[in-house]
């Protein structure tokens, strides 16, 4: 499954974040800055697909905390229910758990904190499933990776971090701002930059900080092959009328 589409436009992929199966958004990764935006996130994904959308970064915070897949039954409800090419991510730590990921309907997932503190069970995750279906999470404050639902940052740049695992075959990559994350502040268009000048034919996913059309329109220009937006959308920034318009154009 290629991010990019023939005529190399962007593709939109919305976020729904997950917390006690309810969809959310956090400032930040800060869960005590948590807004409950639908209680019922198969009807979120819905609205999504009606639109047009193909995709779905799907995210399970509760997972992420606890350090073990847990919302794997509304990715399974989303999977059955819609035809959406879902990504899943959030505390995928053991085999175990991408096992129950992929049975539940994931179609590829993404490890950020496993891939920074357990190298070699990420790199057999790769080995295992091919890098076609295997996601690097790459988030980022100040240029240095963050992890455990970016409740820590490392001294390791994300620049050396990617290239640590385009080298070992990973093609895909979603890159978050943390300090732009849910701030609606427009997206780090430079960090965007100097990652496609540094690694020719990635599949990078930016994510963080999307406020409006006008973000996604440059980041499109720029050749960004894919763009996670949540926040926007959920508090009417971008209309899934602007989406539709977009892709259909």
């Amino acid at each position: 499954m290629n991010f990019v589409l023939m005529n190399n436009k962007i593709t939109i992929i919305p976020a729904i974040d997950l917390i006690d199966a309810k969809c959310v958004r956090l400032s930040q990764g800060d869960y005590n800055q948590k807004t409950v935006y639908n209680e019922n996130p198969l009807e979120v994904a819905k609205m999504f697909e009606d639109a047009g959308i193909t995709r779905l970064h799907l995210v399970d915070l509760d997972g992420a905390k606890a350090q073990h897949i847990v919302n794997y039954k509304v990715l399974e409800t989303i999977a059955s229910k819609t035809k959406l090419v879902i990504d899943f991510g959030g505390g995928l730590k053991t085999d175990n758990d991408l096992k129950i990921a992929f049975e539940s309907g994931a179609q590829m997932v993404t490890g950020g904190s496993i891939a920074v503190k357990d190298r070699e069970t990420f790199l057999s995750w790769i080995e295992t499933y091919g890098a076609e279906k295997i996601i690097l999470g790459a988030d980022a404050k100040d240029k240095m990776i963050a992890v455990s639902g970016w409740q820590e940052v490392s001294e390791l740049p994300i620049l050396e971090f990617i290239e640590s695992y385009t080298s070992q075959g990973i093609q895909k990559v979603i890159s978050t701002d943390i300090a732009r994350d849910g701030m609606l502040s427009g997206p780090s268009i430079d960090l965007y930059k100097e990652i496609m000048d540094k690694f020719d034919g990635l599949e990078l996913i930016a994510s963080g900080g999307i406020a409006s059309m006008k973000d996604i329109h440059e980041l499109n220009e720029m050749g960004v092959p894919g763009v996670i937006t949540g926040k926007a959308i959920y508090e009417k920034k971008i209309s899934l009328n602007e989406i539709s318009k977009f892709i259909r154009s």
